[in-house]
């Protein structure tokens, strides 16, 4: 089954490249071949200084190998060789009114027969705009009810959860969906995991496409494009302090430059940045907290 999965990572890479390619006009992606020491590789594909997207990456990996001490230990295995492979996505926008978007489908599998599939997709909005987030979770959550009707509101609460500063204490952005060792005995309960994951990669493009339709043409201030960048300030801290991707990746030998190419472009921070009351910013801010129920807030 691994090699069905890995083929339908690839068609996903490619389907959303050119998709994201139409509509940033100006560039394309850029493709580094690499191949990993102990095992395997990838394809990092990279788009940058477009009118739509600023930075944006699109990885697939497929590794294998023994398994890390570190992995072993963080997850509590027995020594094994393991196998990964998925799909990686960020795109940092241009315009500070069109989100930061993250999707990540992964498969793992060890020699003794072991395996999951996690991941998900969450919004990382520079301004919240309500009428987005609403479109944003009732899309997660059609994607999701179609194959459990339980899965929303637990991998809602798992993004709540996973995607939070807490040095900071706020979320990331407004959340998405979450999911991690996923796994069943039953060969036909394996079969169902793989098609909701692939359902949840084949919604990435259209999802991001009425997003980006819908504020790329929004004109914006130097000041508001300022906040972008503290904004991004706060995602720069979240994945490299605590995403638990990034730290798989270092501890597997992974490519550094893959890895890291959630980082934006462009960032910044500012000692005690509050801003004013009643302002967009502040409003924001208030939106970044668990547990919101976006389904039944329009």
């Amino acid at each position: 089954m691994k090699t069905e999965i890995n083929t339908q990572f690839k068609k996903l890479q490619d389907q959303i490249c050119l998709g994201l390619e139409k509509i940033n006009t100006s560039s394309k992606f850029s493709e580094d071949l690499w191949e990993r020491p102990g095992g395997g590789g990838g394809r990092s594909r990279i788009l940058s200084e477009g009118k739509v997207i600023q930075k944006g990456g699109v990885n697939f990996s497929e590794v294998s190998g023994p398994t890390p001490e570190a992995i072993l230990k963080s997850l509590d295995l027995p020594t094994s060789d393991f196998y990964a492979t998925g799909v990686s996505i960020v795109i940092h926008p241009v315009n500070p009114w069109v989100p930061i978007i993250h999707m990540n489908v992964r498969y793992f599998e060890m020699s003794d027969g072991t395996y999951w599939f996690g991941g998900g997709i969450d919004l990382t909005p520079h301004y919240v705009i309500e009428s987005d987030a609403i479109f944003f979770h009732k899309q997660l959550k059609e994607i999701c009810d179609q194959h459990d009707s339980g899965y929303y509101a637990q991998f809602k609460k798992w993004a709540d959860d996973y995607f939070f500063i807490k040095h900071r204490n706020e979320t990331r952005g407004i959340g998405g969906i979450f999911f991690d060792r996923l796994s069943s005995q039953e060969a036909n309960e394996k079969e169902q995991l793989w098609q909701f994951v692939l359902s949840l990669g084949n919604g990435f493009l259209p999802i991001y496409t009425e997003l980006i339709s819908r504020n790329r043409d929004r004109p914006f201030t130097k000041a508001q494009q300022d906040w972008q960048y503290l904004r991004r300030g706060r995602y720069v801290e979240f994945n490299l302090v605590l995403d638990k991707g990034t730290k798989f990746g270092l501890d597997t030998d992974g490519r550094t430059e893959s890895i890291l190419m959630s980082l934006p472009p462009f960032a910044s921070w500012e000692y005690n940045h509050q801003p004013e009351k009643e302002s967009p910013e502040a409003k924001t801010l208030a939106y970044l907290v668990k547990d919101i129920d976006w389904i039944n807030n329009d």
